[in-house]
């Protein structure tokens, strides 16, 4: 693992997943090399009641009933699609649920305007073409053809920034569950592919993409869809920053302390902000930035390698300020003007009733804007 830059849940968890594989004794869908009750322990962590001989840690924060529904939709002849604003873990969660069900996470298409119906049916090595002509081995499967081939999951990344032709091209797959490959002789047995039990496909999509290519009826019969909301407990939140930020300072094995307080500040801002947000009239009186968990994540992970390489290894509320305001002002002059609207109507009056950090961190939000005005 510590040659990989980031290892994909199969392999980072290949301990717990290897032990619960041996302790699980619940009836399995197909393929699955964990049962659903597994999956989802895997998932969202072991509680006393598990009675498990181990602790198994939570790597995914949010509602139990959307970590169920994913399972049971995936146990079905459904595709599952996770659709939500952007930063609120729908990708991580697709990763770990492929992870758990299939042990491989890596068979992925990434929806973009420039995705084909190739990339996700196949395509051709052409030089072996040339030479042999068109067969099994010429061809290239997409990582959705090799899912079908696994019994395996497949997933596809941002599935409405991709054309209307390629969605439609995911309809025939999601509901005859085969690829026909007219290149070659019909009389061929590998002229046609069929997925094996438990092929499925996770989806994610983007909330904040609608109308860039709005889904059809037919692949939204296709699909269950699962809708993960922006979170807002505050306990829940922190503990995803604390999760996240621990797994980056091991990464970089790195010995910064992250103080509570500090941490309260981050949240209360990120709250702040999208409570003005939810109260603005128009969208240029509204952040760019979608405010999400993953957001606060980066912005704290700026301030803390900042901190580590540039300051004096120690996290101040200077830094924590700093880096909120580069992270998310990203249109000039509108989110300067909403970020220092903030600080002056906000921070500067609770600074000057609460004091703690929220002083230092005024100031240094006002230099963070000052250098980029």
């Amino acid at each position: 693992m510590s040659d990989l830059l980031r290892a994909p849940a199969e392999i980072k968890y290949a301990e717990e997943l290897d032990w619960l594989e041996s302790v699980d004794d619940g009836p399995k869908p197909f393929s699955w090399r964990l049962s659903p009750k597994m999956v989802r322990l895997f998932v969202l962590g072991s509680e006393r009641s598990d009675g498990l001989d181990r602790e198994i840690s939570q790597k995914w924060f949010g509602d139990r009933s959307f970590v169920e529904r994913s399972i049971v939709t995936l146990a079905s002849d459904r595709g599952l699609l996770l659709i939500g604003d952007p930063g609120t873990g729908k990708s991580w969660l697709a990763e770990l649920l492929s992870a758990a069900i299939s042990r491989n996470s890596t068979l992925v298409v990434q929806g973009t305007a420039g995705t084909t119906e190739d990339h996700i049916k196949y395509s051709w090595n052409v030089s072996m073409v040339i030479a042999k002509g068109q067969s099994r081995e010429s061809m290239i499967p997409s990582p959705i053809m090799t899912a079908m081939e696994a019994g395996s999951i497949g997933r596809f990344e941002e599935l409405t920034r991709s054309t209307s032709d390629v969605q439609d091209a995911l309809i025939s797959i999601l509901s005859e569950k085969y690829i026909s490959v007219p290149e070659l002789e019909s009389g061929d047995s590998d002229n046609i592919v069929f997925a094996k039990p438990g092929f499925s496909i996770i989806a994610t999509a983007n909330s904040r993409d609608r109308g860039v290519n709005d889904l059809s009826s037919a692949l939204k019969r296709r699909f269950n869809f699962v809708r993960i909301p922006v979170m807002t407990n505050k306990k829940s939140e922190a503990e995803i920053v604390r999760f996240r930020t621990e797994e980056l300072l091991r990464r970089h094995s790195i010995e910064l302390e992250v103080p509570p307080t500090l941490l309260d500040v981050l949240l209360q801002s990120f709250a702040d902000l999208r409570a003005s947000a939810a109260a603005a009239g128009s969208d240029d009186e509204k952040l760019e930035s979608a405010l999400s968990t993953a957001e606060q994540i980066g912005v704290l992970e700026d301030a803390v390698l900042h901190s580590n390489f540039f300051g004096e290894r120690t996290l101040t509320a200077r830094s924590l300020a700093s880096s909120l305001v580069g992270s998310l002002a990203r249109r000039e002059p509108e989110d300067l003007a909403i970020l220092n609207k903030y600080l002056h109507g906000v921070v500067e009056p609770r600074g000057k009733e609460q004091g703690g950090s929220w002083p230092e961190f005024l100031e240094g939000g006002r230099d963070a804007i000052a250098t980029l005005s």
